[in-house]
């Protein structure tokens, strides 16, 4: 019974994820490798709660979110939504799902359509998946979603041209929000913004999930943002979680020396307060061709022989605290 409650508390959970992408090559261009993106990665998403994915650029934390929406093909592993695999379900009920699942993407400038108004951007959906007819209905139910994004209901006869930065995304924001879905893959959505907007879009998503009991799944490269919005924070390098566990532990007693490195170089306001910086050693890898063992052991400033042949394994080591580290 207790083991039932416990599932049910998960909206989803991703069991051993991989996703490859094939190298080209030749004349006839055929697979020569493979781009190792997301390399067997395993975690839980509550419901109500915002996981935050951090991680330096190119460590796979928006393929793990693409690939969890089935945006992606997997290349192995399983994804559960509400008990059910993702992957497995008919296209009927897959389509279902999609009113349930939805992202925001990174770049406002690029992920709209400059050629639909608004209200066309934001009600296509509503239109596919018969939740309103086209004319009126759509443009009712619009306003009222771009209203709640904090936008006025007559922009919907606008052009995504005529809005700034921040308004493309609160517009985004409002596409993914017109199924009333229950989950929602938040891509980098600051990124792009400037650091005056950010803090607005940021206090948006936190409002709107508590206004509609959502659930995000937050990706973001910045560390001071995913502690703002997230409850708790996985930390990726090279396309494998290195720690999982509640904000306040991984900002307070971080485990892993990869964690420990990015923490260290969050800014601090005050001058005169010294902060010892950890400077990691050497360059990124390459995802299409991965150190053996852990593969954080070619810049680890404690690795032992061990980290070079044996990868460890992602273990609980305290209560809701993973790490994947020979040294704990």
């Amino acid at each position: 019974m207790v083991e039932q409650i416990k599932e049910d508390m998960n909206l989803v959970v991703v069991k051993n994820l991989k996703k490859y992408f094939p190298i080209k090559g030749g004349f006839l261009k055929k697979t020569i490798g493979h781009v190792k993106a997301v390399e067997d990665i395993s975690f839980t998403i509550r419901r109500g709660e915002t996981l935050g994915i951090v991680g330096e650029s190119g460590c796979g934390k928006s393929t793990t979110g693409r690939t969890i929406l089935n945006l992606l093909n997997k290349t192995d592993g399983e994804v559960y939504y509400k008990g059910k695999e993702i992957f497995n379900l008919p296209k009927e009920e897959l389509s279902r799902l999609r009113t349930e699942m939805q992202i925001i993407f990174q770049d406002p400038y690029s992920s709209l359509n400059p050629r639909l108004t608004v209200s066309q951007i934001v009600g296509e959906a509503l239109v596919q998946h018969r939740l309103a007819k086209k004319g009126k209905d759509v443009n009712n139910k619009v306003s009222d979603i771009i209203e709640r994004c904090g936008l006025a209901p007559y922009h919907i006869r606008r052009y995504p041209h005529e809005f700034s930065g921040g308004q493309r995304q609160r517009i985004g924001i409002a596409r993914a929000l017109a199924l009333k879905p229950e989950f929602i893959v938040c891509d980098e959505p600051v990124s792009a913004l400037d650091v005056s907007i950010q803090s607005q879009v940021i206090n948006l998503l936190m409002d709107l999930q508590e206004e509609m009991e959502l659930t995000y799944l937050f990706i973001s490269h910045d560390l001071s943002v995913v502690k703002h919005i997230s409850d708790r924070i996985g930390v990726m390098y090279l396309g494998s979680l290195v720690e999982l566990s509640p904000k306040e532990e991984l900002y307070n007693s971080p485990l892993h020396p990869y964690t420990k490195a990015l923490l260290s170089a969050i800014p601090v306001p005050d001058p005169t307060l010294k902060k010892d910086r950890i400077i990691l050693k050497g360059d990124i890898p390459s995802p299409s061709n991965p150190p053996s063992g852990c593969r954080f052991h070619t810049r680890c400033p404690y690795v032992m022989k061990k980290c070079k042949v044996e990868m460890p394994e992602f273990r609980e080591v305290d209560t809701d605290h993973f790490i994947a580290c020979h040294l704990i």
